[in-house]
């Protein structure tokens, strides 16, 4: 795969038939993934195929190989002119995303209330990959008020504030989601794990804000230095990862019916106006409102531990998604045009004075969140005016070993143990899934955040350093 260097962050690879668009890959050349091991580049030039595509094929800085779609990939197609909606452009984990919360709490006072603190979350937080929920669902009809409603619903029930909302992407809840379009084996693989925090990657993380870059957004983010904070990380469980098979199938078979091809079968897709791709979207959207809602119990599992061991609050700084296709207006050749975008691992970065932020931070842009990998540190940014790439930016570090290839390296006794004289407290469901995660397995998630900065996909406003890990 050739690229052309742009800039030192910006690399672009030609057109070349069938690709209807460029690829554009923001990294820098330590960033760019190894050609003999990672075919990542090659699914940024197969999804430049894809109809309707517009702009560009975009890959993030923490871009590595996934399922069609590099994982750090964006794509928009143009919905009046044919464009597609791909399954693989959003991953299994539907709406996997981030939730910051912010504690009234210091970093000096963390010391004397960690071990009861930790063990509290221990507890209280159901993870790996069996069954064990917050909230246990009565019927189907209370799972299809969550897929409707997501975390609107959770905090119509009394699990949170009115003011969650405000700071969760979409007020806690994506419109037009359809139950009827998610199958019953998804139904069954959801209904008890809303409120479950899963394995592999997924965290819930004690923090600490070390360092502070932009003090008046940072402010008005609810952030400041030495503050104690929560970051979960988790999606959609089971229910989307069904969703996304049940769907990727359907398109597969679809694909003939409207004349397409796509040089691979994980990129299937229909137009976003037929019946399959309406299917998928509304089958999506519920998928998205079910990992509100179980980041939405998390965090609520989260509070009263908080409260029971510090008698401290917990607000919530921001929750927003990084696997999701949405219906946006953007701006091309001076025209707003309506467009899918996909974002899959990647995360969309609003800048001041768009009209979908609350009033309260519309003035200063969306809070990005960008987790580390397991022991390093986590970044908070901005959304900035005039940001590429449909106003996306990464979502994390980005693997470099395969979670096979990380159990080789290190064991789960070994790296809890060198975590622990860091000063960082681990509670792990198993030692396969601590070794899984070793931080040796990810770019050095401060490289990935200098390349989103340089290359305007956002502003650093805060750094965060781990405490205690809760992992599954």
């Amino acid at each position: 795969m050739e690229l052309v260097e742009e800039t030192p962050y910006r690399f672009r690879i030609d057109r070349r038939d069938p690709m209807r668009v460029p690829g554009v890959v923001f990294a820098a050349r330590p960033l760019l993934p190894d050609l003999g091991e990672d075919r990542s580049l090659d699914q940024v030039a197969n999804v430049a195929t894809l109809p309707g595509i517009v702009d560009a094929a975009y890959a993030m800085p923490d871009i590595h190989w996934g399922y069609g779609f590099p994982i750090g990939g964006v794509a928009a197609t143009d919905t009046a002119a044919g464009g597609v909606v791909s399954p693989g452009g959003v991953g299994f984990d539907i709406s996997c995303g981030v939730r910051l919360l912010a504690a009234d709490l210091d970093r000096a006072e963390f010391p004397r209330l960690c071990g009861a603190l930790m063990d509290g979350l221990d507890a209280a937080i159901p993870r790996g990959m069996g069954r064990g929920a917050v909230w246990q669902l009565a019927d189907r009809a209370e799972l299809d008020a969550v897929l409707r409603g997501g975390s609107r619903y959770a905090v119509e029930r009394g699990h949170g504030v009115v003011r969650d909302l405000d700071r969760c992407e979409d007020g806690g809840a994506v419109d037009d989601a359809d139950p009827t379009q998610v199958s019953e084996r998804a139904v069954q693989r959801g209904r008890g794990q809303v409120g479950s925090l899963g394995s592999g990657n997924h965290f819930l993380e004690v923090q600490a804000v070390s360092e502070v870059y932009d003090e008046p957004v940072a402010t008005a983010f609810g952030l400041r230095a030495g503050q104690v904070c929560l970051m979960v990380h988790s999606g959609s469980r089971g229910l989307g990862h069904q969703i996304c098979t049940d769907h990727v199938r359907a398109m597969e078979h679809a694909m003939p019916r409207y004349g397409i091809t796509v040089p691979d079968r994980q990129l299937a897709c229909a137009p976003v106006d037929s019946a399959p791709g309406r299917a998928y979207l509304g089958a999506m959207a519920a998928a998205a409102n079910y990992a509100r809602a179980n980041r939405q119990l998390l965090a609520e599992a989260a509070r009263r531990v908080f409260t029971r061991v510090a008698g401290c609050r917990l607000d919530l700084v921001y929750d927003v998604s990084h696997n999701l296709a949405k219906i946006e207006d953007h701006p091309l050749d001076g025209v707003d045009r309506r467009l899918c975008v996909h974002r899959k691992g990647a995360t969309r970065a609003f800048p001041p004075g768009h009209p979908d932020l609350p009033d309260d931070l519309r003035p200063v842009g969306q809070p990005v969140l960008i987790p580390g990998s397991m022991g390093t540190a986590s970044y908070v940014l901005t959304g900035v005016p005039g940001a590429p790439a449909f106003a996306s930016t990464c979502h994390g570090a980005g693997r470099t070993r395969s979670r096979r290839q990380a159990t080789t390296t290190v064991r789960g006794q070994d790296l809890r143990r060198d975590l622990a004289a860091r000063g960082i407290a681990v509670r792990g469901a198993s030692w396969r899934g601590l070794a899984e995660e070793m931080p040796g397995a990810y770019k050095d998630v401060a490289a990935v955040v200098d390349v989103a900065e340089a290359a305007g996909l956002g502003r650093r406003v805060a750094r965060l350093v781990p405490l205690g890990v809760v992992k599954g």
